[in-house]
């Protein structure tokens, strides 16, 4: 039998990445910009609460939306009414962002000056918990309707995760979700995960969300 070389090309690639990761973290940190990684399902709300979640910082803070996404501007577009700073990033056909990407998007931002710059993931409950952006916190967006047993279905992107919105609460009456089954899975995969239910459409938690966030952008920079 002949033998071979066996390469491990994904851990490779991954510890390459975590060093970049960290180094941009390191970057960002010294510039005193927060970088938040927002990530979902694609239709589980995101842009919706990523306009929300503007429409009620905006005033304290200078903020920057880098919006990722295999292809279209959709979304930049929707958020650029906002007023805010916004980039539209084209992965290419890629499903997720990592460390390098991400800095070539804050590049393209120019996040100088920007206290809060939001990476609006690609939608995808896999890839993206895969690689580490840099980023100083993560959220992810779990709507109803996915149902309640996602955090024992995707295991690596609710362990990742610092705060997860569980979104479209209004509509719960309508499906077969169990939110208190929901937290306990999430506390399953990451006992120190920050939870907390919201409804995008209506503002229904949204306040509790924009205090988190408000407070962790604090923390960054006086760190």
């Amino acid at each position: 039998m002949s033998e071979f070389q066996v390469l491990e090309i994904k851990k490779s690639v991954f510890e390459d990445n975590d060093r970049q990761a960290d180094a941009l973290r390191d970057e960002l940190k010294e510039k005193g910009i927060f970088l938040l990684n927002l990530m979902s399902s694609p239709g589980a709300g995101k842009t919706t609460t990523l306009g929300q979640t503007i429409k009620a910082l905006k005033d304290e803070m200078t903020i920057g939306i880098m919006e990722a996404d295999i292809d279209s501007d959709m979304d930049a577009r929707t958020i650029s009414e906002t007023g805010v700073k916004v980039i539209q990033l084209h992965t290419g056909g890629m499903c997720h962002l990592d460390a390098e990407m991400t800095r070539q998007g804050l590049d393209g931002l120019d996040a100088s000056g920007v206290d809060l710059a939001i990476l609006e993931n690609v939608g995808n409950l896999v890839c993206p918990a895969e690689f580490d952006t840099g980023s100083s916190k993560n959220a992810m967006i779990l709507s109803v309707p996915e149902g309640h047993d996602k955090p024992l279905k995707y295991p690596l992107m609710f362990s990742i995760c610092d705060v997860v919105l569980i979104n479209k609460i209004d509509v719960m009456p309508y499906f077969d979700f169990d939110l208190e089954k929901c937290k306990e899975y999430i506390l399953m995969r990451n006992p120190k995960a920050k939870i907390i239910p919201i409804c995008a459409k209506t503002g229904e938690g949204m306040k509790e969300w924009t205090d988190w966030l408000r407070d962790q952008v604090k923390e960054w920079k006086q760190k």
